[in-house]
């Protein structure tokens, strides 16, 4: 019986990854549960025994010793406690066995739901212990089932959810299969803690260069951004911290070998690796690649940029159903419209009408203002047309312009509000 108990106890471990100790005292609190169920209160302080020969449960009633009884569940009289052991003294404990006649057998039966539900507690406490200092990791997955649109996967002896919404679309998944995940972030939730574990994020194709690629490990090249299509096409912009070193080539490697090896585990998804730029205009221009641009006008007040490309280039800037001008959206953070060159040479050509003319008005009521030159400039080139558009932005919109202080932008809103 020992041995069968024990044996129960260690399989429970190996399954559950939990210490041996944690099993017995869970098993020693269903117990509790059951005999308060069955014969006790809930105020009772119970102990429980359970001898390691014979597997003999015994419970006890624990009561303190008192002169005056206020509570009934958890104090005896001196005098009840003498009856039981004669060198009790007034503030001492005294364990009573109250095991009722084969409570084992009436015990294990009674405790099982609650042994399981205390083991399922015990198995989320220690998935949020392992996992709650493991956040923006990567870490490596083992596929335990699929069932319809889920997938379940091990992690370390736990297993967590991958839900439809952060798979990569083209992938099929099967038990035993090995792939590696982005841990978003550990959430305690009333069910327990919850892994937010994803292969769509884009942060899980920074953590696959950075272990491809050791100048992105040692920070000697730095991911400035990355924009996804899981399982399509993605786009990677970096710079390097040192002029000697070439990011684009140290991030694609021989012969391609090393964005080859982030590819594959994506499943073949597509990677172009750009150059980084803080120039708004030079950055497009790059993130638009394989497309040839022929001009990039900026607005930074709506943060949008206009392209323009010959009629040639336009399907590739664009891409299949939108997907290369999206990306580099996305990538960039402008807005971008795709635009013919030869209507931008003509408008250039042409007259400029009233309403893109610089507002004379707003030049004047800007000559006095508190701002510098640089931001001056900038309101100066302003059109009648935009001048609306100015209106309906605030204070905080303003300072969101590169160069342009809140007290610049506190003046200029004022400005701006007055123009007829």
């Amino acid at each position: 019986m020992h041995q069968q108990f024990m044996a129960a106890v260690r399989q429970l471990c190996n399954e559950k990854n939990l210490p041996e100790e944690t099993i017995m005292e869970i098993v020693k609190s269903a117990l509790k549960t059951a005999y308060r169920k069955d014969y006790g209160s809930r105020e009772q302080n119970l102990e429980v025994e359970i001898e390691p020969e014979t597997e003999h449960v015994s419970i006890f009633l624990v009561k303190e010793v008192v002169d005056e009884i206020e509570d009934e569940g958890s104090q005896i009289t001196l005098e009840d406690a003498k009856k039981l052991k004669k060198d009790i003294k007034v503030g001492d404990e005294i364990r009573m066995d109250v095991t009722p006649n084969g409570y084992g057998r009436i015990a294990a039966q009674a405790a099982k739901q609650v042994i399981i539900q205390r083991i399922q507690e015990a198995e989320r406490d220690l998935m949020y212990e392992m996992f709650k200092d493991r956040e923006n990791e990567l870490i490596n997955a083992l596929v335990h089932r699929v069932d319809n649109n889920h997938v379940y996967v091990e992690l370390g002896g736990v297993t967590a959810l991958l839900p439809a919404r952060e798979q990569i679309p083209t992938e099929q998944y099967y038990g035993g299969q090995r792939i590696k995940l982005y841990l978003d972030r550990v959430e305690k939730t009333s069910k327990g803690p919850q892994l937010l574990i994803s292969r769509r994020h884009p942060k899980l194709v920074e953590k696959l260069m950075e272990l491809e690629i050791p100048e992105v490990k040692a920070g000697t090249v730095v991911i400035k951004g990355v924009a996804r299509e899981p399982g399509v096409r993605c786009k990677v912009s970096v710079m390097s911290t040192d002029e000697q070193v070439d990011p684009i080539g140290a991030c694609v490697g021989q012969n391609g070998v090393r964005v080859q090896s982030v590819t594959q585990e994506l499943s073949g998804e597509r990677i172009d690796i750009i150059p980084w730029s803080e120039n708004p205009a030079e950055y497009i221009k790059e993130a638009l690649k394989p497309a040839k641009i022929t001009h990039v006008d900026i607005d930074e007040t709506l943060k949008l940029a206009k392209v323009y490309v010959t009629q040639d280039q336009r399907a590739l800037a664009i891409g299949r159903n939108g997907q290369n001008v999206r990306l580099a959206s996305n990538l960039s953070k402008w807005e971008i419209d795709i635009l013919d060159a030869q209507e931008g040479v003509a408008n250039e050509n042409s007259p400029t009408s009233a309403s893109d003319s610089p507002s004379k008005e707003l030049v004047m009521m800007i000559s006095d203002l508190d701002i510098s030159d640089a931001v001056k400039a900038k309101l100066e080139a302003v059109s009648l047309e935009q001048v609306e558009q100015l209106k309906g932005l605030s204070v905080k919109d303003f300072t969101q312009v590169e160069g342009i202080t809140e007290e610049e932008a506190v003046q200029i809103v004022e400005v701006v509000k007055n123009v007829k």
